[in-house]
């Protein structure tokens, strides 16, 4: 089974649409909330400090969440992934 660790914040518009997403495709997953907890924060931003998939959408000025984050960076996702790619 594959971990997938969702990094979010409540105040993002996309958030919410794929948490239920993943619920309604029975893809089990964390949610963390990167505007409620100053680890999940330093975490979410550690990882977008050093992977190449989120030079595009700092170039933006875009923070890059909601972020699918699939075995430990094994693949990031920023929109809804296909199921199969999650299970």
């Amino acid at each position: 089974m594959k971990k997938i660790i969702v990094f979010g914040s409540k105040h993002c518009p996309d958030c919410q649409p794929m948490q239920d997403y993943l619920k309604e495709n029975n893809i089990d997953f964390i949610y963390l909330d990167i505007t409620e907890n100053m680890f999940y924060l330093k975490t979410f931003l550690k990882l977008r400090d050093t992977r190449e998939e989120f030079a595009e959408i700092k170039a933006k000025g875009l923070v890059g969440i909601p972020c699918v984050n699939v075995n430990d960076g094994e693949a990031l996702y920023f929109e809804k992934p296909s199921i199969e790619s999650l299970i």
